[in-house]
């Protein structure tokens, strides 16, 4: 089975943070974006792996991330990056072998009522309602731009802006 090292929320999906500070800190030897929409997408497809910068990249819907990364057959160190809260609720209800979830980037999204939780996130009444429910669940909730930043418990930042 796949080692998900990390699945990290970041509506940016691959960038610097991920390729020359993340992908090293964290050893990780293959990304996996995970998004239905992203994943239907050819031109995303397409570019995504070469913003990799070399490391091997898998851009799979939310279902396919998901026994992708539960492949016995595979032993690969795995940071499995959500593109929205949404996709890291699902992927965790559908099972995937992560133990923790890093809210890394969320900007807000048009037309929604959103507080700034941190200079980079957004979320949602119903988005803290989703990260309360898996830090309820068990799954640790971070808040972490780079390696070299402290995570920072996400429930309580939630609890701090009464989300």
């Amino acid at each position: 089975m796949v080692g998900v090292i990390q699945l990290r929320v970041d509506n940016r999906l691959i960038h610097g943070q991920v390729t020359l500070a993340w992908v090293g800190y964290l050893d990780v030897e293959r990304l996996v974006v995970a998004n239905d929409e992203v994943a239907l997408d050819e031109f995303q497809r397409m570019l995504l792996p070469q913003s990799a910068r070399g490391v091997p990249t898998a851009v799979l819907s939310i279902t396919d991330a998901v026994k992708f990364c539960r492949d016995p057959l595979r032993g690969e160190r795995v940071m499995v990056i959500a593109r929205q809260a949404e996709d890291a609720f699902q992927l965790m209800a559908e099972g995937l072998p992560a133990a923790s979830v890093t809210v890394g980037n969320a900007a807000p999204e048009p037309g929604t009522e959103f507080v700034m939780v941190t200079r980079s996130v957004a979320v949602t009444k119903e988005q803290a309602a989703g990260y309360r429910a898996l830090a309820e669940s068990g799954v640790p909730v971070f808040s972490q731009l780079m390696p070299t930043d402290r995570p920072v418990d996400f429930i309580g930042l939630l609890a701090k802006k009464s989300l």
